[in-house]
């Protein structure tokens, strides 16, 4: 929903910064996890909402601020749905931030619940790179760090988004995208799927929730459903029907539109109640010069979500949410917070980056206050039984006998599209 601008054409200089930049945030004093003043590097992201062109982060301390010295305005009553018969004031709804794709990201975690006074985030996210197929099967080695992470406590959850074709921000044109969509509702590409399911099932997390074909009422993604709604709910349809056939497998699958009206309606998408199992709503602070209260009443908006869930006896989901074109604005944060712990989502994890986010981006303080007073402290709930292991050893590849690879990290090898080959033998093949 926000500006997804890449700039690959100079990749190899691209990687190489990258690559410096995260030895230096693993490796290095200055990594923002459990540093108070939270600050850290903006990393490339696969498929996620990021700003046309980096910029330096230089955040100030976050001073704690006390819930009773933030005023906490309530939503507007005209615009509020009222919570389900079933909700009650003692629940929170569980949260989390998306912090990296890779394992920088849960290794961040630990720092912001430092930053919240304590607060557990029990829910992971992470992208798959929708730049081939391969990617999309589960291919990237940082599935093993979520995986982990998710198997060390029964209450978190662990969110994959999905995308639903490859190449997915080539800007395909409308008449390409329609014929893939027609391919996949004929089931060509369901083997893709199966791979991924086994995968998941594989590395012990059976119960992923998977945000499949996100922000699909949009133009971003090849994924969209625009160019042939039918078409497109054929083909979503075909992908749970796979997935859902993998022995082992406890998968949710999460239909996740962006705010509005967007390029079509996103109701003309909703696949139907028997393949979706959340429905969700990507959520930014724009355009500029809306209010919150106006992001509830719009065509399509926040009210239509709830009330649209409650009609399929769904639960509701913020997969991506926060700050953009309105800037540091307290108001958004407030109304949005209250607004979800009102209407009780399965799970929200806001976007922590700048622009949109409030620990590792030093933009928004004010924004950032409010988040923290909100959020701090609140109480773990207590773990329940799970079948899911608890530990589960990650497989390392031998290193080839005559080529060995340098560790490049996920993101390098994202970029050159595998792992980096250095034969030392090279001298016998030119004599």
């Amino acid at each position: 929903m926000a500006d997804r601008q890449r700039h690959r054409s100079r990749w190899a200089v691209y990687v190489a910064a990258s690559l410096l930049a995260a030895a230096a945030l693993v490796q290095g004093p200055g990594l923002a996890v459990g540093a108070g003043a939270e600050e850290a590097a903006e990393t490339p992201v696969p498929a996620t909402p990021a700003p046309a062109t980096p910029v330096p982060v230089t955040s100030a301390p976050v001073t704690p601020v006390p819930a009773a010295a933030v005023p906490t305005a309530p939503v507007p009553t005209a615009t509020v749905v009222p919570p389900p018969p079933s909700a009650s004031p003692d629940r929170q709804p569980a949260f989390g931030a998306y912090l990296d794709y890779s394992s920088l990201g849960v290794l961040r975690m630990a720092g912001i619940s430092r930053w919240l006074n304590g607060s557990q985030l029990r829910v992971g996210r992470t992208y798959l790179p929708g730049d081939r197929w391969s990617n999309i099967e589960g291919a990237p080695a940082f599935l093993d760090a979520w995986a982990n992470w998710r198997r060390e406590r029964a209450d978190r959850m662990f969110v994959l988004n999905v995308p639903m074709l490859e190449r997915n921000e080539e800007g395909l044109s409308d008449a390409e995208v329609r014929a893939l969509l027609r391919r996949g509702a004929a089931g060509e590409f369901d083997p893709h799927y199966r791979r991924l399911a086994e995968r998941l099932v594989g590395l012990g997390v059976p119960d992923t929730i998977l945000v499949l074909g996100w922000e699909m009422n949009g133009i971003t993604y090849t994924h969209r459903c625009g160019p042939d709604p039918e078409a497109w709910k054929e083909y979503w349809n075909s992908i749970v029907t796979t997935m859902r056939s993998v022995p082992g497998q406890r998968f949710r699958f999460d239909f996740t539109p962006s705010r509005g009206r967007d390029a079509v309606p996103w109701t003309d998408c909703y696949p139907g109640d028997a393949t979706v199992d959340i429905i969700g709503m990507d959520a930014y602070d724009q355009p500029q010069g809306m209010s919150f209260d106006e992001q509830v009443a719009e065509p399509y908006g926040l009210r239509k979500h709830v009330e649209f869930a409650r009609e399929h006896g769904k639960p509701i989901s913020y997969p991506e949410w926060g700050l953009f074109r309105n800037g540091d604005n307290a108001e958004y944060m407030r109304g949005m917070l209250a607004w979800m712990d009102a209407h009780e989502p399965l799970y929200h994890t806001i976007t922590d980056y700048c622009p949109h986010g409030v620990w590792q981006c030093g933009r928004n303080p004010k924004a950032a206050e409010v988040y923290r007073s909100v959020l701090s402290g609140r109480a773990e709930p207590v773990p329940v039984p799970s079948p899911v292991p608890t530990s589960r050893p990650v497989p390392t590849a031998p290193p080839h006998p005559t080529c060995p690879s340098p560790d490049l990290g996920d993101w390098g090898e994202y970029w050159l599209g595998g792992r980096l080959c250095i034969r030392f033998d090279w001298w016998s093949r030119i004599r």
